[in-house]
């Protein structure tokens, strides 16, 4: 595994993490508390040391199993989590969005009963869940700069998306210099994460990008198939059904990806070091070393369902890195829409999320430059 900083913030991160949205709730399978401590103990086997969570998971019971399973490695990693929904006061419908919350008094509320479920005394990364621009107001700002200050918490962060606005919110972040700045990203789905690329060398930017939903919801980890039958649970049957039939289709023009070698198994069983041009790279894992390609990147956290997962995925930090030819050819495929002519699901920033959000957040710089001063 190997590790980048967060920002400039001096915290250090594994380049593969942990989302920690699969523990404490039924949305990614139903699992044990004891079978997700199990499972985050061998994350930290694989050499992970970035755990993601947030206090809406669960309303809660995600940051209790998190703190319990990290209790004995506190110093020895780095632990996110997220703030801004009022799950208090409102039971959860299915996966509708709750009310947010956010003001300077709710952040502070807010991430002291974060820090009491996970038994710690900070978090390395506070991030902001889904705020939108006119949500962060210098009320805000200040609370966060005061839990610095107070040593409660060390980095801040924005998490954006799916579909509650992003472009806006994510320029401000990085204006801002907020330390990271976390999105749905991935080879199918490049236009947020190219624009916020832009955005931080525009600016200059010190700000980190997270990766999640690297493997697409089961198309580039192979794990959502023709014959998948997804229960009325899974978060992944929210894709449009056109996702998923243009989407195996455009799976089989990135097998250029794969390599043959030693495979993830085999390489944690074996004593000593492999060399990363031994080992193999499956579709999973290139998804993966895809959005490591991009120096702004800090971390990319897929949705680990297994301990099989995790050995795979974990070892997409040490496989054989993307060829600068091959990174070109994955994004020229993405501008060709991979040769795909008809209607993907995907709207009009190449997301396959709802539409109506994204344009209300702007479809360009110039809209979001203009919902930042009205706010």
């Amino acid at each position: 595994m190997h590790y980048r900083e967060l920002g400039t913030s001096g915290i250090e991160v594994s380049e593969v993490g942990f989302g920690a949205w699969v523990v404490g709730t039924d949305w990614w399978g139903d699992r044990s508390d004891d079978d997700s401590i199990e499972m985050i103990h061998h994350a930290i086997d694989q050499g992970i040391t970035f755990f993601d969570t947030g206090d809406v998971y669960g309303h809660g019971h995600s940051e209790e199993v998190v703190g319990e399973a990290l209790a004995d490695y506190r110093d020895e990693v780095t632990v996110a989590t997220k703030i801004g929904y009022d799950f208090y006061n409102h039971p959860q419908a299915g996966h509708g969005e709750l009310p947010k919350e956010i003001t300077g008094e709710w952040v502070r509320e807010a991430t002291e009963k974060s820090l009491d479920r996970l038994d710690m005394e900070y978090v390395d990364l506070l991030q902001l869940h889904n705020a939108n621009v006119d949500e962060v107001t210098p009320d805000v700002l200040e609370a966060l700069d005061e839990l610095k200050e107070e040593g409660l918490i060390k980095a801040t962060g924005w998490a954006l998306g799916p579909s509650i606005g992003w472009l806006a919110e994510g320029d401000m972040a990085i204006e801002e210099e907020f330390d990271a700045l976390q999105i749905v990203w991935n080879a199918f789905e490049q236009d947020v994460g190219n624009h916020f690329l832009d955005t931080i060398e525009e600016t200059g930017s010190s700000t980190s990008l997270i990766g999640r939903v690297p493997h697409s919801s089961g198309l580039l980890n192979e794990q959502v198939r023709p014959e998948t039958e997804l229960g009325s649970g899974d978060h992944r049957g929210f894709r449009p059904d056109e996702w998923y039939e243009t989407g195996w289709e455009k799976l089989e023009e990135l097998r250029f990806l794969e390599r043959d070698g030693v495979s993830a198994s085999e390489t944690s069983r074996r004593q000593g070091a492999i060399e990363a041009s031994d080992r193999e790279r499956t579709m999973a894992q290139a998804s993966i070393a895809f959005l490591l390609g991009f120096d702004a990147t800090a971390s990319v956290t897929p949705t680990f369902r297994t301990k099989d997962d995790i050995t795979e995925w974990a070892a997409a930090s040490d496989v054989p890195k993307l060829t600068d030819e091959e990174m070109q050819r994955v994004i020229d495929l993405y501008e060709d829409n991979f040769g795909i002519d008809r209607f993907d699901g995907m709207d009009a920033l190449r997301s396959s999320v709802d539409g109506d959000d994204i344009r209300d957040a702007g479809l360009d710089k110039r809209v979001a430059e203009g919902a930042r001063n009205e706010a």
